[in-house]
């Protein structure tokens, strides 16, 4: 989605989704909320946003953190006018533990870079390799990428 200037129908902004995640200590409620905001305010930072560019955000956690709700944290450190969505992540052997995700949406002004994500403490962009799997999550073993045969 890009909005235009009504001049020169150049975009002024498109519709750009950025992602950060950060691994917690343990499950505290302020671990969460502490790592929450510092996530949103390096992706902020590292993109250099303004909060007329925030769209929306929606944080997942993993099924180990349950003391606190990172839509909580982020409106009470100043972003409640942003709209918010948190969903839990399901149980995977893939899943690196007491993590919270977000995927921020934002106005994207400025065209001749890509943003920025954030990758904090103890998380990555990637997944594991397959060698790294300890097993397969239950139900998952028919499912397959289309053309690949792994027989």
């Amino acid at each position: 989605m890009q909005f235009m200037e009504r001049r020169g129908r150049r975009p002024v902004f498109s519709l750009r989704a950025i992602r950060g995640a950060v691994q917690i200590d343990r499950d505290s409620q302020g671990q969460i909320a502490d790592a929450t905001v510092e996530m949103i305010r390096a992706l902020i930072a590292r993109n250099g946003l303004k909060i007329d560019d925030l769209i929306s955000f929606f944080f997942t956690v993993t099924p180990d953190l349950t003391s606190e709700i990172p839509t909580l944290a982020a409106a009470e450190a100043g972003w409640a006018h942003v709209p918010m969505l948190c969903a839990a992540e399901m149980e995977s052997t893939q899943m690196i533990p007491r993590t919270v995700r977000v995927l921020v949406h934002v106005h994207w002004r400025n065209r001749h870079r890509n943003p920025s994500h954030a990758y904090l403490s103890g998380t990555t962009s990637k997944r594991p390799e397959p060698s790294q799997v300890v097993g397969q999550p239950v139900g998952m073993g028919s499912l397959q990428s289309p053309g690949t045969d792994r027989s």
